[in-house]
């Protein structure tokens, strides 16, 4: 079923305010109530380059993020808008139009340098925004990449060159060249769009390179995925300023093909938003991540990924505990009415199904619990609610013994009112009451599981009613004396019997329950290896096929010391999926734990 996304319009997602980066609650609160995967494209570029239009166009229509019609830069800060993705049921399109970067009125680069960082940090597909053609001065209007290094960090620690590491985290890469005017050629043979970014990405040899080659090494490493389109300008000069007015037929049929092709490329092409450890973005995740990010950055930090997955880690696990606790609660409260319960096995079977329902709702929402350190604070709670559900059931049963106790007694109260045991022959008239008392109350259902501890504490509370029976009898012998007294102690040992064996039933039941338990929580970890070692499998597959497309292109260029960085890099991606291949039936530890 589709993603229900009631967004008509976008908002403002993160403020900007001269130095200061401030999340919009809003926004987040918005993000909070999206428990689908979210596909998430954002644009960046220098100011006033129509970067809005094309963001609104892939909604489907001309109008929504704001254009603005003058020399001042309209966006500011990080604006969102969020619709049900329109070719992936079940999952959100989230869209980011960022503030022109570079703008004069703001005079700080650094803070042009943080949006481009959150950027690339929020989403899963960027999408660089450049007028003209991609020259040298292009690429140094995204000199923002070449500091990517020190405003992110993989991991708090690092222990050697993580360079190659952001491309399986950093988003897919797609440059918009836009008002092109000049003829795909390349030594008079027509090339493809891709081949023109890839070509403008070429490095130079030489010891003077370097700043040549920096962003376009950046560029290249970082990100796992690079496609370009062209698009001729939209519309006449004269109506650029009201393009948010102009319906499709007034736009130039050119720009309008141009477009189209790059729509289908980013709804179609652009993954969901993941982290480290394969984790799949939601949007109550992305608000987290997005808190998280820039409350680092206002507080000095640098962000880093692996933090952020721990911090998130930590929200999103709390947060499944309490839902699953909450689940296991609401499903046994819907059993209350039933109580008391004709048995312990019936109060087990109704436990153990709302215990496997709650834990499945946990590892669905869990994140990075490779420890189960939430997952056993899960069964503890449930093991403590368990508990309490157990003393209502029984505090039922005794409250249902009890009144049918009072009211079976009825008989033998009015008897002794009315002295019909103060005769002779009165207590061979109450041992008869009282046996017929007895076997009612035996055959009475739905008295639970306390039944026969209910039944003794009542025997006991009247045991002296029989001896004040007996001594008031005159006619009576000792011979029957003692065949009372007999008779009430082969009916106490009863009890006991009784009441000693279905203690040992029942704690026969529960081992039988902690075994089964124990056994499905094996079950979901062996799942849960498979599912990693075939995600990893596949994300090193990948990398291959990316390796092998740079590696054909930096051949082009004739650069054999890329090549073998290459080589040598696809050579320890097969190795790696050789040995897990090697590996794939082996199974999980003996002390359950997922080994990365």
């Amino acid at each position: 079923m589709p993603a229900v996304v009631s967004m008509p319009q976008p908002v403002c997602l993160i403020e900007n305010h001269g130095s200061n980066l401030v999340v919009n609650k809003d926004s987040v609160k918005i993000l909070s109530e999206i428990s689908e995967p979210v596909v998430v494209v954002a644009i960046v570029g220098k100011y006033r380059t129509g970067k809005s239009f094309l963001m609104n166009r892939l909604v489907g229509c001309n109008s929504g993020f704001p254009l603005g019609s003058s020399i001042q830069s309209k966006t500011k800060g990080i604006w969102m808008w969020c619709v049900p993705h329109p070719q992936k049921p079940g999952h959100v399109l989230v869209l980011l139009d960022t503030e022109g970067l570079g703008d004069v009125e703001k005079g700080d680069s650094k803070n042009d340098t943080w949006i481009f960082s959150l950027t690339v940090l929020l989403s899963s597909a960027l999408v660089f925004n450049s007028m003209g053609t991609i020259d040298q001065q292009a690429i140094e209007q995204l000199h923002y990449v070449t500091e990517l290094t020190e405003m992110i960090k993989l991991k708090s620690i690092a222990t050697k060159d993580e360079t190659a590491e952001y491309k399986k985290f950093f988003p897919s890469f797609t440059w918009c060249v836009r008002d092109f005017t000049l003829v795909l050629e390349r030594d008079g043979k027509e090339i493809t769009e891709d081949e023109y970014l890839m070509m403008s990405l070429e490095l130079k040899q030489g010891e003077n390179a370097q700043n040549y080659n920096l962003p376009r090494k950046c560029i290249r490493n970082f990100f796992h995925s690079h496609k370009c389109y062209v698009f001729d300008r939209p519309t006449s000069t004269k109506n650029l300023h009201r393009l948010d007015e102009l319906r499709e037929n007034e736009l130039e049929e050119e720009f309008v093909e141009q477009a189209a092709r790059f729509n289908g490329h980013i709804i179609k092409s652009s993954g969901v938003k993941t982290l480290t450890g394969g984790i799949t973005v939601t949007g109550k995740m992305l608000g987290n991540l997005t808190t998280l990010y820039v409350d680092t950055i206002q507080s000095g930090s640098v962000p880093c990924m692996e933090n952020a997955v721990l911090a998130l880690a930590e929200i999103e696990n709390t947060g499944a505990l309490q839902y699953a606790l909450s689940n296991y609660e609401c499903g046994m409260n819907k059993n209350v009415p039933k109580f008391p319960t004709v048995s312990e096995q019936e109060f087990l079977t109704m436990h153990r199904k709302c215990e496997q329902e709650a834990i499945k709702v946990f590892m669905r929402r869990s994140l990075n619990d490779k420890a189960q350190k939430y997952e056993q604070k899960l069964k503890n709670q449930i093991n403590k609610k368990r508990k309490e559900f157990v003393k209502r059931n029984e505090d039922a049963s005794i409250d249902v013994c009890n009144k049918l106790l009072k009211e079976l007694s009825l008989t033998i109260q009015n008897g002794l009112m009315q002295g019909r045991y103060s005769r002779p022959g009165g207590h061979k008239l109450y041992l008869e009451d009282k046996l017929q008392f007895l076997n009612k109350f035996n055959r009475m259902p739905g008295k639970g599981v306390k039944s026969l501890e209910a039944l003794e504490n009542f025997m006991q509370e009247n045991k002296n009613i029989e001896a004040t029976i007996l001594q008031a009898e005159e006619k009576i012998t000792q011979a029957e004396r003692r065949l009372a007294a007999s008779h009430i102690q082969a009916m106490q040992s009863q009890c006991q019997r009784q009441f000693v064996e279905k203690q040992n039933r029942d704690l026969q039941q529960s081992m039988d329950h902690r075994s089964a338990t124990h056994q499905q929580h094996i079950n979901s970890l062996t799942e849960r290896m498979e599912q990693e070692r075939r995600r990893r499998m596949q994300e090193n597959e990948s990398m291959i096929r990316q390796k092998l497309q740079a590696q054909q292109s930096t051949l082009n260029s004739s650069h054999q010391q890329s090549v073998d960085e290459l080589l040598r890099t696809i050579q320890e991606l097969q190795r790696q999926n050789s040995q897990r291949r090697q590996s794939g039936g082996g199974g999980g530890g003996g002390n359950g734990c997922i080994v990365c």
